[in-house]
């Protein structure tokens, strides 16, 4: 059974800087290059410098290894490293990790990073090509064979059978979400569609990647580095950005879970792993859906979106679509991975921390809570950031 009580971490840490590199197709440069200068910026933004520093969190997928990045930086002695596996599902759980070490006096400065060349290097999209034998695999030899071979073909089945179980279409359900983020990143100057937004009938004509799922409903293919900065509240208030407090953070794994391809659940319209984060974050915030002033929900495949609002009680289930093209939620103000970048997810956390500092390029007034979610299919995360004070 899943935890059933509010745990002690909420309010004992903060991010307190944030860094990224410009976001492109072909960066020209290393992933390990690219992670430095994120985390450089992120302890520049934070006030810090590389010499404060006694902590590093990355992704198992990141190939710049804690301690190369921390010479690349010029850091010192490290009392703490981690990594998160599950690829994007691992985003906010980099920051769960280097808030649980600053609370427990383990680390008092924890970077988290992710940087890679993923357009111009290993595109993720292009599906599995070749793969060493390992238990985890064990559930793709299902799938693999009959032709399911990328994230979107994966998807692609929870999508159809959402579509199915509600009486929807691709283009009623999916197109406010890829409109929505596209709308944001117009106005990002940082995002990669800045400038485009895109119209439910451009949504609409846009080719088929894995039916029913179109080009518009998938993530991009990014190059480029994020990283934040965490510490203690007490020490956060002292630096001179408003910190951003992590109020919950949490980790989720479902029953029958999979690595995107869960496909034998009693049913697959919902995120059973993104619904266990779901109710640690509100149990352990003390907050509720009504009172989030603005979510960033992992966007890597637009139907997936959906199925987070239900999880996280925000509307009922097959009323997502509807609750999106009402607006009554401002939602991935970034542009999420649709629309600025396809960052893993941690160019979402740094805009909720955007949001709580007021300097978003799209700010909702007066926000002061913020939720976050990581990667939906796999194992996953999730946090609830709030304004200090």
């Amino acid at each position: 059974m899943s935890v059933r009580a509010r745990d002690s971490l909420g309010g004992r840490a903060a991010v307190v800087g944030i860094g990224a590199t410009e976001f492109s197709k072909d960066s020209g440069r290393s992933e390990l290059r690219l992670a430095a200068e994120a985390v450089r910026a992120a302890l520049d933004d934070a006030g810090l410098t590389p010499a404060d520093v006694d902590g590093l969190v990355t992704f198992t997928m990141d190939t710049s290894p804690e301690i190369t990045v921390a010479q690349a930086c010029g850091m010192g002695e490290l009392s703490f490293f981690s990594r998160v596996h599950y690829g994007g599902g691992a985003a906010c759980a980099t920051v769960q990790q280097a808030a649980l070490a600053v609370a427990a006096g383990v680390a008092e400065v924890v970077v988290c990073y992710r940087a890679f060349n993923e357009r111009s290097g290993r595109r993720f999209g292009s599906g599995v090509t070749r793969r060493e034998p390992t238990a985890e695999g064990v559930a793709l030899g299902w799938s693999l064979p009959y032709g399911l071979l990328t994230p979107a073909s994966w998807v692609a089945m929870a999508a159809q059978r959402y579509l199915y179980t509600h009486g929807s279409t691709p283009e009623e359900a999916f197109g406010p979400v890829a409109v929505t983020a596209r709308r944001h990143a117009a106005t990002n100057p940082a995002a990669y569609f800045h400038g485009r937004p895109i119209t439910l009938a451009e949504h609409a004509a846009s080719r088929w990647i894995a039916e029913p799922l179109r080009l518009l409903d998938c993530c991009q293919e990014t190059d480029g580095g994020q990283a934040l900065v965490v510490t203690s509240v007490e020490r956060a208030r002292d630096l001179p950005k408003p910190p951003a407090v992590i109020a919950a953070a949490a980790q989720g794994a479902g029953r029958a879970q999979e690595q995107m391809t869960s496909f034998y659940r009693d049913d697959l319209t919902g995120l059973p792993e993104m619904g266990v984060v779901a109710r640690q974050l509100w149990r352990t915030s003390g907050l509720g859906p009504a009172d989030i002033d603005v979510g960033i929900l992992y966007d890597h495949f637009s139907p997936f979106v959906l199925m987070q609002l239900e999880e996280f009680g925000f509307c009922a289930p097959g009323e997502a679509a509807a609750f999106v093209t009402a607006d009554r939620l401002p939602l991935n103000t970034h542009g999420g991975q649709l629309g600025e970048a396809y960052l893993h997810g941690m160019n979402g956390i740094a805009e909720a921390v955007r949001q709580l500092r007021g300097t978003s390029p799209n700010q909702v007034p007066s926000a002061a809570h913020a939720l976050v979610t990581a990667g939906t299919g796999v194992p996953t995360s999730g946090l609830v950031l709030t304004a200090d004070g």
